[in-house]
């Protein structure tokens, strides 16, 4: 297991330089960020004094290597637009984020998982049909459409939620029940597929020959072997809210990460669109490798092939 669990380390540390990188070659994809920050109306001085002043000139080997230094510090950069350093305005904005993709995760598995496993039962069933619905229309319907018919239907016709911000814990309800009903669909149809699979195994058919009752044979046999993808997904799904959250953001005006993200665009704060996407994409990284150790501790089989 230790050895598994290093090779996993060691993946994931290649996996965040490679991230890191990529995060600091974008400032550089649009061309030159000096003339970005010094915006159209800038003149050719404006441009150089910018360079200058932000080490544009240095070779970029000298720059990512002190960019990367300074951000193992915990240093970030200052914000071009606003002047003050980046962590203090991502700190600020994060608690949003993290709330929002978590609830919405948790919100999805509860539904998730029993809705599979009941599906998996009775294939061609009602329930199974009704599973099927939620997947399609979880795929088919535009997130930023069904934000906006959850504003209208119970925010404006009904009154029974607030339609923007965050400042009480009913602002997280419509945003949480949008963004955890695009992420029902794939943990679903893994948790389906799955226990289709289990049930039909020599063990399971095995254990209900000794008159074991239909719910233990799915705690204690069929649910161990069959949530094994389902963790994997779970991660990857997890990911995808934490980082994917900017449309459900904009809709309900809620100032997390991915709306700083989208404004620090406009506003070409590159300093800070460059956090945000390592941190986030280090945060995926750390899920996967997480993800991995657990599959191995709940199928040990696993880590003789790591």
């Amino acid at each position: 297991m230790l050895s598994f669990i290093s090779k996993r380390l060691l993946v994931a540390l290649l996996v965040c330089v490679t991230v890191s990188a990529l995060s600091f070659g974008l400032m550089f994809v649009s061309g030159d960020p000096a003339i970005a920050i010094a915006g159209t109306g800038g003149r050719a001085e404006d441009a150089e004094a910018i360079r200058l002043a932000y080490g544009f000139d240095r070779p970029l080997v000298v720059q990512y290597l002190d960019w990367i230094g300074s951000a193992l510090t915990g240093n970030l950069g200052q914000s071009i637009y606003f002047n003050v350093p980046v962590t203090e305005i991502i700190g600020n904005r994060a608690g949003v984020t993290l709330a929002l993709g978590f609830i919405s995760f948790l919100v999805a598995l509860v539904i998730a998982v029993p809705l599979g496993v009941a599906a998996a039962l009775r294939p061609n069933g009602w329930i199974d049909r009704l599973a099927l619905v939620i997947a399609v229309s979880g795929q088919a319907i535009p997130s930023f459409w069904l934000g906006l018919m959850a504003i209208v239907v119970f925010g404006v016709w009904y009154g029974w939620v607030p339609i923007s911000g965050a400042d009480t814990w009913q602002g997280y309800i419509l945003p949480v029940i949008v963004l955890s009903y695009y992420a029902i669909p794939e943990l679903m149809r893994i948790t389906r597929s799955g226990m289709i699979d289990v049930l039909a195994m020599d063990y399971v058919r095995a254990a209900k020959a000794k008159g074991l009752p239909m719910h233990l044979v799915i705690s204690r046999h069929a649910l161990r072997n069959a949530v094994l993808p389902l963790v994997s997904l779970a991660a990857v799904q997890l990911g995808q809210l934490l980082s994917g959250s900017i449309v459900i953001e904009s809709v309900f005006a809620l100032n997390g990460l991915g709306r700083l993200a989208w404004e620090s665009l406009l506003r070409s704060d590159l300093p800070v669109v460059q956090a945000i996407i390592l941190i986030l994409s280090l945060l995926y990284v750390l899920l996967t490798m997480l993800a991995d150790i657990l599959n191995a501790v709940l199928d040990p089989r696993l880590r003789g092939g790591s």
